[in-house]
């Protein structure tokens, strides 16, 4: 760069001794713009460059730019605006969101822990926001429970404290989630009204607002199939919800913890690498390195390995399949139990048998614990051979993906050992809420991962782009006024 001023000094000094002041501010205009865009311009990655090099040595491109520059329509900053055009509130609202989700998530669990699903016995979307109040309505919510089956089967012998204490467990995991409804629709409904949202993320936002509401439904649809005597005789099951509709609610409430997490965190690293270009430019070459793509696979792999690991237990769960094989590494006194025990008959509803395979798959508790055992292996071994090619590849990969990596390796280590402890120590309630919390948190850093990997959109090139031309431009204006002072003192 010294060499290139010295270069560009002595040449206006030679130029003054011999030109008209017309001729010599039209060549230096012309040395100065072309020596520093091309000092620029060769500092942008390639693979990002909107045009080849030579363009922006062009009269073309230096037209372009004052008619971008000076038109009141077209300005740089309103390109950026109207492309992005989500803020950076926004992104921040979506994950404190999330966070309600996963809280939801964990008290759920323990309301399932607990065995306080079923004490409310109506669904009242408005009504039942207010507990009951005074003596009678306690005594009238307790006779509504007494005539449910799970009070004549199971808790018969519970007094009206002990029903107020499954009651209110119950009643605030219904009332949290019509909080996150308020907090999520009203300021959704603000955002895209004011119009701080783009038009790829209302729709995000309309999909997630349509889940949450579904999810309320849903959630009443799990409690009614252990209120329904006669569904209960169709499934030869004890007053419990059905294993499939709580595995549905609980996927459900997932899918929409990841929607908002995912979100958030592309509008907070779209907004980082508005404000620094030249950094973004440089992420961008890595991340569109074709090296890079196998990883990429790998990385939603994960994500996919690791939901499905946490619906499997959603699944035991349902079952109360965790109470039994409370051993480690053996089921039992073997590796795997007998044959007949994970495919038996008993299951099958069918005379012909043939819905016996499936429907020990998904209704024999032994088989579901071994097929969530096999899904938690298949988690750890997956994500220990990402941790290995990412540590071996360590040059190719961002620095903030790579700390995640390793993040996500100690969480599923973690999350692998909680699972062992709490079989083995018959399922406390305290250490299965932890587990269930560890899983979401699985989720939640395999899906940081993902995120860190993912290319960034089209029109995010195309706003970066424009922003760093904008910089070539302004840097050439402030050549050309040291230029121009330069040129006076010589006249």
């Amino acid at each position: 760069m010294l060499f290139r001023n010295l270069l560009c000094d002595s040449r206006v000094k030679l130029l003054t001794k011999s030109a008209t002041p017309l001729l010599l501010c039209k060549r230096i205009t012309k040395r100065s713009i072309c020596l520093q865009t091309s000092s620029l311009a060769s500092r942008l990655p390639k693979t990002t460059l909107a045009a080849p090099l030579s363009y922006y040595n062009s009269r073309a491109f230096h037209k372009s730019s004052k008619r971008l520059n000076d038109s009141p329509d077209i300005k740089i900053d309103s390109l950026n605006e109207r492309s992005i055009h989500t803020s950076k509130s926004v992104a921040w609202w979506l994950i404190g969101s999330s966070g309600l989700v996963f809280g939801i998530v964990v008290l759920g669990g323990l309301t399932r822990l607990t065995e306080s699903g079923l004490s409310i016995t109506e669904w009242r979307p408005v009504a039942g926001t207010l507990p009951p109040l005074n003596q009678k309505q306690w005594e009238e919510e307790f006779a509504k429970y007494r005539e449910s089956p799970e009070f004549k089967q199971l808790n018969s012998h519970i007094d009206l404290d002990e029903f107020k204490f499954i009651f209110f467990m119950e009643w605030v995991h219904r009332l949290w989630g019509r909080a996150i409804g308020v907090v999520f629709i009203l300021p959704a409904v603000y955002f895209a009204a004011t119009k701080k949202t783009s038009r790829h993320v209302n729709k995000r936002m309309f999909g997630l607002t349509a889940l949450l509401g579904l999810q309320g439904f849903v959630g009443w649809w799990m409690v009614y199939s252990g209120l329904d005597q006669k569904q209960l005789n169709d499934r030869k099951s004890k007053p419990t919800v059905s294993q499939y509709r709580l595995t549905t609610h609980l996927g459900a409430a997932f899918l929409l913890y990841m929607g908002m997490l995912w979100t958030g965190m592309e509008i907070l690293r779209e907004c980082k690498w508005v404000k620094d270009p030249a950094e973004a430019l440089k992420l961008f070459k890595k991340l569109d390195s074709p090296k890079l793509g196998p990883l990429r696979t790998m990385s939603l792999g994960l994500l996919f390995i690791s939901f499905v690991t946490a619906m499997s237990g959603g699944m035991v769960a349902g079952l109360d399949a965790g109470w039994i094989y409370n051993t480690w590494p053996k089921m039992g006194e073997g590796w795997f139990p007998t044959g007949r025990e994970l495919m038996d008959e008993n299951f099958a509803r069918r005379e012909d048998k043939k819905d016996l395979w499936w429907r020990n798959l998904l209704e024999n508790p032994t088989t579901v614990q071994l097929v969530h055992r096999t899904a938690a292996y298949t988690s750890f071994l997956a994500i220990f051979a990402a941790h290995m090619y990412c540590v071996k590849r360590k040059a190719l990969i961002p620095k903030s993906a790579n700390t995640t990596m390793h993040a996500l390796m100690g969480v599923v280590t973690f999350q692998a050992t909680l699972g062992v402890i709490t079989l083995l120590w018959l399922v406390p309630i305290p250490l299965a809420s932890l587990h269930q919390a560890g899983a979401l948190a699985l989720v939640t850093t395999s899906l940081i991962f993902a995120v860190q990997l993912r290319k960034p959109r089209v029109p995010m090139k195309n706003v970066i782009n424009s922003l760093y031309a904008q910089k070539l431009k302004t840097g050439g204006s402030k050549i050309l006024s040291e230029t121009a002072k330069l040129s006076s003192k010589s006249l």
